[in-house]
């Protein structure tokens, strides 16, 4: 046998070496419970969906995965936690698309956008454009012709200052070129209290909320954020067909530290991806309006960059100031 030889299977020996424990810690994890932060109050769709995924990912993977609430700051309390938590997967955090909106605004001490990476996107719903019925818009085209004719004279309502509702309601204005005026509230609830009472003209608010009141009568839908039309709203137009390139989405998924060992995210992400195609999980999201998405941890990543980068344009675009 050749020195050659012998140095080509000492160098194979050495990798294995490396690569055997490498993979057997990836199929050992998780060990112990692990701690599921959501970064809001209880009840909202970050928290549904993340005790969905809690509850079948600890079936699937043997180990408790347990509910942290902590909310504050429009998310940033919870996920600075978990920036700062061990990177070792035993601290993951459930988020919606509000984690790219909220530092484009905020610029927090910390920076969430580059210490906190995505695991995957459970799933999406969409935004509405809905009016209140005083208005005589049946469209948004009629909508946008409205508001040029007045310029300020309309007003939407948003659940704070830099939201994902009010980023994605100045996208649209911005490319419209047409002038409103925004009202914040402290919540959803606050702001669709005024809404529906007709203090506020209208709102570009999750699906959830607004969909109930389709049905009465008390909002009329004019259009959805995103690129096709959605399920629940066959009827409604893409705001798209108006504008086109404009697409938002509210999308929810899991996220950890930076620096977790890529073969626990892929446990994770597989886990996970594999949970989104159970017919159970699929009703879940359905009854929240969504749909699974899924795909690889770059996917989500590529996503959460992409909106990030759009938010900080409108933001300086719009002029809009933290409070």
């Amino acid at each position: 046998m050749t020195i050659s030889t012998l140095q080509r299977i000492a160098a194979g020996a050495f990798a294995a070496g490396l690569v055997i424990p490498f993979y057997a810690a990836a199929q050992a994890y998780p060990s112990k419970p692990v701690r599921v932060i959501v970064p809001f109050a209880p009840g909202g769709g970050s928290d549904i969906t993340a005790r969905q995924l809690s509850q079948k990912l600890t079936e699937l993977l043997g180990q408790q995965f347990m509910v942290d609430n902590r909310g504050g700051a429009g998310g940033l309390i919870g996920l600075e936690m978990a920036a700062k938590s061990a990177p070792d997967g035993y601290t993951v955090v459930i988020m919606s698309g509000s984690f790219s909106a909220t530092p484009a605004l905020q610029q927090p001490a910390f920076d969430p956008i580059n210490t906190i990476v995505g695991v995957v996107e459970a799933g999406y719903t969409p935004f509405v454009l809905s009016v209140h019925p005083s208005l005589p818009s049946k469209s948004a085209k009629e909508l946008i012709a409205l508001a040029r004719s007045k310029p300020g004279a309309l007003s939407y309502a948003t659940p704070g200052v830099g939201s994902l509702t009010h980023l994605a309601t100045e996208l649209m204005i911005n490319m419209a070129k047409i002038e409103m005026v925004a009202v914040p509230y402290k919540s959803t609830g606050a702001a669709m209290t005024d809404l529906l009472s007709g203090q506020c003209q209208l709102i570009v608010g999750s699906l959830l909320p607004t969909l109930p009141h389709f049905e009465t009568g008390r909002l009329r839908p004019l259009a959805v954020t995103t690129a096709q039309r959605w399920y629940a709203l066959p009827k409604v137009p893409t705001l798209a067909e108006t504008l086109p390139g404009y697409e938002v989405e509210l999308w929810f998924g899991m996220m950890t530290p930076k620096g977790t060992p890529r073969a626990v995210i892929d446990r994770l992400n597989g886990a996970i991806n594999k949970i989104l195609q159970e017919p159970e999980m699929k009703k879940n999201l359905a009854a929240q309006g969504m749909v699974p998405s899924g795909g690889s941890p770059e996917k989500f990543n590529q996503r959460i960059r992409g909106d990030y980068e759009r938010w900080v344009k409108v933001v300086r675009e719009a002029r809009i100031k933290a409070q």
